[in-house]
């Protein structure tokens, strides 16, 4: 982690810093000194003011926080408080400028490296206790035994059940936190864990070796038919672009002619990653992005700068409102530069890019520095932050007020909105019941009672959720406290208060009425209507319990649109080149 932090942060210490201690300490000497200059320089002049207010505003925070601290009439916690107001402050820019303490960084460098020393496993506070929610695959918990639905009591002897029963807090961090960071530490060390394991009548004693775990940013790759390869991609860490390499050298061995490159729920990372791997179908030293910002140091241009692997092979990528940052510097340069096809929804319109400097007490900061500009001089951002409401929310950028750029060829694309697919596809709505099965752990809950009963199921292609398992589940739901909120619920009731204010329900009651009787929530109908959508929901997070997260890409694969709609175009090749063309107008127009 040194490593990386030293990285992160050379810039900061090697410029940042000086700054700061020159408007600090020298500011007054050099107000000074410039007045004269500074009446006759209107821009200097705009400077000072503002190195002035900057100072101004830092002694009346101080001042508040010491006379705060002094005189309020009951203790306070001076680091909570501090730290809200810091984070209310930053709410004010955009949500990727944010503020790390030292606990924090440590999160935060292992979303950037992917990588982290403990036990590999997920763990939530369900129910007034910390379970574990989802073991990875070939890591030491799942190696060890321990299970998804395990209840953890404690940890090399100490307790891991006390709480508070309002907040779940226990030495001022939240005890899934507290576990969290009790089951991660040195590589090879060896924990003790005790967790109640449904279907056990006595706690299960686990011993687990820790191990340096690192999260591969591919979930899974493999062929999806002879000549077809396929790579599912979830996140932009620092050896992403190397991982992908290899997953697609690996493709092209077993066999494709062709490529499916699936940024779905990719929320972006490193950008210089997202170059990388761009430059593995493209020419070298091609424009991918340039970067503005306030600053000329953050005015760049990022090119491909090695060989690529393969220029000619065809390429479809799959992309949907989760693709963001990073993942649309992919799909929105290999769209640009006519390079791959696009296949499924509007990406999410991130065309911001942050830096981390660091900050005094071992914390950092994330700061949002520029805007990037991918090959064609498009900007993708969705929202403009740097102008709120008089609510403070913030809207997204209207089509009508997007600009036309072209790619490489001539094919008109705009900014603004994200990047458009070549061939865009409706979003797949999901019933809102599922929400509440997965946020209340119903169905997390049944499948563990189920997995009690089944020691290995088929592959996650044939596995399939018998009738009379859905009817137990069925069961199981009812037996529950369960209870969902629907949108339509919430419509009515709206819509009959304006209707009685406005006196329409003398004309339309009946009618509502009616209306009403067929919206109100019925358990046994919605869970009949919805089958399909909760079956794939339940078996899901059954694949998951024997293959891990491979497995449930896998699973997901067997009745995937986008892929499907992909695997058409990649087909016919008459089709794929018509897409990647110049449009006919601007073709005739050139002769």
């Amino acid at each position: 982690m040194r490593k990386i932090k030293k990285r992160i942060f050379i810039y900061y210490n090697q410029t940042l810093m000086k700054n700061r201690l020159i408007i600090l300490f020298f500011l007054p000497l050099l107000l000074g000194a410039t007045s004269v200059q500074a009446q006759n320089n209107p821009d200097k002049n705009k400077q000072q003011q503002r190195y002035f207010d900057i100072n101004k505003n830092i002694e009346i925070f101080n001042a508040v926080v010491r006379e705060m601290d002094m005189f309020y009439v009951d203790s306070v916690d001076i680091n909570k408080t501090v730290r809200t107001g810091i984070d209310e402050m930053l709410q004010t820019l955009d949500p990727y400028t944010e503020y790390y303490n030292d606990e924090d960084l440590k999160e935060f460098s292992t979303q950037i490296t992917g990588e982290y020393a403990g036990v590999g496993a997920i763990v939530t506070f369900k129910e007034g206790r910390v379970a574990i929610i989802e073991p990875y695959g070939g890591k030491p918990a799942a190696k060890a035994g321990l299970k998804a639905g395990d209840i953890i009591l404690s940890i090399d002897g100490e307790d891991m059940t006390k709480c508070d029963p309002v907040d779940g807090e226990v030495y001022g961090r939240t005890l899934s936190s507290y576990v969290s960071n009790k089951l991660k530490g040195q590589p090879g060390t060896t924990i003790e864990v005790k967790v109640e394991r449904p279907g056990e009548k006595k706690p299960v004693t686990v011993k687990v070796v820790r191990e340096k775990v690192s999260m591969s940013p591919i979930s899974y790759y493999g062929m999806v038919n002879p000549t077809t390869g396929y790579i599912n991609f979830n996140s932009f860490t620092d050896k992403s672009a190397m991982e992908v390499k290899n997953a697609f050298i690996d493709l092209k061995k077993q066999g494709a002619t062709s490529l499916v490159f699936d940024v779905r729920l990719n929320g972006g990372g490193i950008l210089e990653e997202a170059v990388q791997i761009v430059n593995m179908f493209v020419p070298k030293n091609k424009v991918v992005l340039f970067t503005k910002g306030k600053m000329k140091q953050t005015d760049r241009t990022y090119r491909t700068t090695l060989e690529p692997i393969d220029t000619e092979i065809p390429i479809a990528v799959l992309t949907n409102r989760g693709s963001a940052s990073a993942s649309e510097i992919v799909a929105g340069s290999l769209q640009d530069m006519d390079r791959a096809v696009l296949v499924g929804e509007r990406t999410y319109g991130k065309g911001l890019v942050q830096v981390t400097r660091e900050m005094p007490y071992g914390g950092g900061m994330k700061v949002t520095s520029s805007k990037y500009y991918i090959p064609s001089g498009r900007c993708v951002q969705a929202i403009d932050y740097s102008h709120r409401n008089s609510d403070g929310s913030v809207g997204r950028i209207p089509d009508s007020l997007t600009t036309v750029f072209y790619t490489e060829v001539g094919r008109p694309v705009r900014d603004g909105g994200g990047v458009t697919p070549d061939i865009e596809l409706e979003e797949e709505k999901t019933p809102t019941i599922t929400f509440y099965l997965e946020n209340q752990y119903i169905v997390f809950d049944w499948v563990t009672y189920w997995a009690t009963k089944h020691k290995s199921i088929d592959s996650p292609e044939d596995f399939t959720l018998s009738d009379a398992d859905y009817d137990d589940f069925k069961t199981f739901v009812k037996s529950k406290d369960f209870q969902y909120d629907r949108i339509s619920e919430k419509t009515m009731a709206s819509l009959k208060e304006i209707m009685e204010f406005e006196g329409y329900m003398k004309y339309a009651g009946d009618e509502f009425k009616a209306l009403e009787t067929k919206l109100v929530p019925d358990l046994d109908r919605d869970l009949e209507t919805f089958k399909e959508e909760i079956t794939r929901q339940i078996s899901k997070e059954i694949v998951k319990r024997y293959y891990y997260q491979e497995g449930v890409k896998r699973y997901e694969l067997r009745n995937d649109r986008d892929l499907a709609k992909a695997l058409d175009v990649l087909a016919d090749k008459d089709l794929y080149k018509e897409t990647l063309s110049a449009p006919k107008q601007l073709a005739n127009s050139e002769q």
